[in-house]
Formats: structure tokens, sequence, C-alpha cells
């Protein structure tokens, strides 16, 4: 298992091994020595139809890592930089990731998140460094011009939450 980088310093794909025989397969997904300066106390799963968009999410007090990996579907992943001060602010990571893929995607606190289901149906589990905190949470607008995502899709499937979300431009005030 190793860390490889993305183009922006901090998200990193967590690269594994998988062991295939003739009955499936068998992935390695965490190991605790490979992030050493983190704990991942809570996990969360989620189960998604085609064309849901989830996003983009953050909570601004208790600000959450994560490590996103794919167990059903596909999905394309999206970690949005909000970090204060960074080079990067307000620009993104974008991954495809499956359930047959050899890796899974760790976004570092300060990142907004977000996944659009490319499948039929597609599971996310998510390890996260921090509990969830609804008071802190925060949907930034998953078409925000600003963000320049390309998104396969116009309409999605959205939650009122994600409806709702606000600029990246209203975030800062």
């Amino acid at each position: 298992m190793k860390l490889l980088n993305t183009k922006i310093h901090g998200p990193k794909i967590i690269k594994s091994h998988i062991y295939s025989d003739n009955r499936g397969y068998f992935k390695e997904v965490f190991k605790k020595n490979i992030l050493k300066n983190i704990d991942f106390p809570f996990d969360i799963m989620s189960v998604s139809k085609k064309n849901a968009l989830r996003g983009l999410h953050l909570q601004t007090v208790n600000s959450q890592a994560k490590i996103i990996t794919v167990t059903h579907g596909k999905i394309m992943d999206v970690a949005v930089d909000l970090r204060k001060n960074s080079k990067t602010y307000g620009k993104h990571v974008k991954l495809i990731i499956s359930d047959k893929d050899d890796f899974s995607f760790y976004i570092p606190k300060n990142f907004a998140h977000g996944f659009l289901c490319l499948s039929k149906e597609c599971t996310v589990n998510y390890k996260c460094s921090e509990y969830r905190d609804v008071k802190s949470e925060v949907t930034i607008d998953w078409k925000d011009k600003n963000l320049n995502i390309k998104w396969p899709i116009k309409n999605p499937i959205l939650s009122e939450k994600d409806k709702n979300g606000i600029r990246l431009i209203d975030l800062k005030k």
C-alpha cells in the first residue's frame, strides 16, 4: 500500500493491491501506518442510484479528512480545496472510482467533497477523521461556475440540502 500524489497538494490516492483467485478478490483498503497522524473513528456508507449527486459537502468546524472507497458500482468523485491561504483554493481534484479499482481516495480536512453515481447503483464507504457536526455542515453549489467542475450531467438527482447549496464566494463571507 502506498500514497500517490494528485494535481493538488494534499489529496492522495491510496494505492492497494488486489489479490484475485477463482473465488473473486481481496483488497486491503486502509492501514493506519499509511496516514500516521490521522485517526479515523467514524465510518459511514451511502447507497445511491444512477445520476444521484451528493455534495459538495464540508464541515466548517471539526473539518473531516476522509478516505473514500467504492465497494459497489462507479462514481465520479470530486474534492474542492477550501484551505485558507492555499495556492489552489477553489481548485478541484476529480477521479473516476469503481469497485474494480485498486485504490481509495484520501481527502484532507478543509476540502468540500461530492460525487456522482455513474452506475445503476453505487455503494460508497467513507472513513472520517471527525464525527458529523450537523450545525457546521455547509453545501457548496455543485454547479457553481467559479469551481469549473465538468459534471457529465445537467439534471442530477439531488437532496433538498444539495439543491440549496451556496456559491463558493458566499462561503468566504
